[in-house]
């Protein structure tokens, strides 16, 4: 068991994705204390001052006002902070001279259960086409216009920086992404002022291409369509289906669809849990242990970040 005795917590933040982390150090038993953004500044002398008393720091505040934190809080603490890191180019190129090792961002995707099937591989080969669709209504609830999501001063690019960077991030985290297109950004419930609808391309090193479409303004929908060389991933909100080999024929010799390798039955709600838990657990791991991070880890998540602006 690691010694989390000597860790002072403090979280930036105390909304839906800061009460989620909140719960996972709850049942850690690891105390916190909760500091809630001033929208104008950020934060006041006061507030910074009883920050820094914490040698570990959760941003889960709105993007834009990530960098602020890290710049003012990360010396000689361990920082964990919600993605996207930062939310301009030149936010990005002063962020990389602050890594100091102890910079922790949360894409938790890594620790998804479908990241797990990648790095098996089953012999799969190389990716060849993805098709990746991520929907739910959050425009369509009440409360969305007074949400942060959909003011453009604090979330410009709207759904594209909040739910497609994680699913950038997941691609470049596996596969080295080449390009990326510019986003085609639509605000189709004409609620608040950023946007809730986006598509873009993605092309990879290797010229293998992904399609990701994301929306606030539709039914919930999970369809995740992986072509590799040699087989299948699929995965909607209730399984993922491997298969494979190509080559498979029937007594003719036409192509049949590839046989079933593996299926794995989850929930969409418990398979985000758990990889959010997987990825507070590592960053909790190493700052207990005061090991430093290491550097690849830091500067894909700022090349996934990066992404946002090409």
């Amino acid at each position: 068991m690691w010694d989390y005795i000597c860790m002072n917590v403090g979280i930036i933040g105390n909304g839906n994705h800061s009460k989620r982390i909140q719960e996972i150090l709850i049942r850690k038993k690891i105390l916190f204390t909760i500091y809630k953004p001033n929208n104008k500044k950020y934060y006041n002398k006061t507030e910074l001052d009883e920050l820094k008393k914490n040698n570990i720091i959760f941003i889960v505040s709105p993007n834009k006002t990530h960098f602020n934190y890290i710049k003012e809080l990360s010396k000689n603490r361990y920082i964990f902070c919600e993605k996207t890191p930062v939310s301009n180019q030149i936010e990005i190129n002063k962020l990389k001279k602050l890594n100091n090792g102890t910079i922790y961002f949360n894409y938790n995707f890594r620790f998804s259960k479908i990241s797990e099937i990648i790095k098996n591989n089953y012999n799969l080969g190389k990716l060849i086409y993805g098709n990746i669709t991520i929907t739910h209504g959050l425009a369509l609830k009440n409360d969305y216009r007074s949400n942060w999501r959909s003011n453009k001063k604090k979330c410009p690019k709207g759904v594209f920086e909040m739910v497609s960077i994680h699913w950038i991030d997941f691609i470049n985290f596996h596969y080295e992404i080449k390009k990326i297109d510019k986003p085609f950004l639509l605000n189709h419930s004409k609620v608040g002022t950023s946007y809730d609808t986006s598509h873009t391309k993605i092309l990879l090193k290797n010229n293998g291409v992904i399609n990701i479409f994301t929306s606030y303004n539709t039914p919930l929908s999970k369809k995740i369509l992986l072509i590799f060389e040699n087989g299948i991933i699929e995965q909607n909100e209730e399984n993922i289906i491997i298969r494979g080999p190509a080559l498979n024929l029937d007594k003719n010799n036409y192509f049949k669809k590839p046989k079933l390798i593996k299926k794995f039955n989850l929930k969409e709600e418990n398979d985000y849990k758990i990889s959010l838990t997987k990825s507070v657990d590592f960053f909790l791991k190493q700052s207990a242990k005061k090991i430093k991070f290491e550097k690849k880890l830091f500067n894909c998540s700022v090349k996934s970040n990066e992404l946002l602006f090409d």
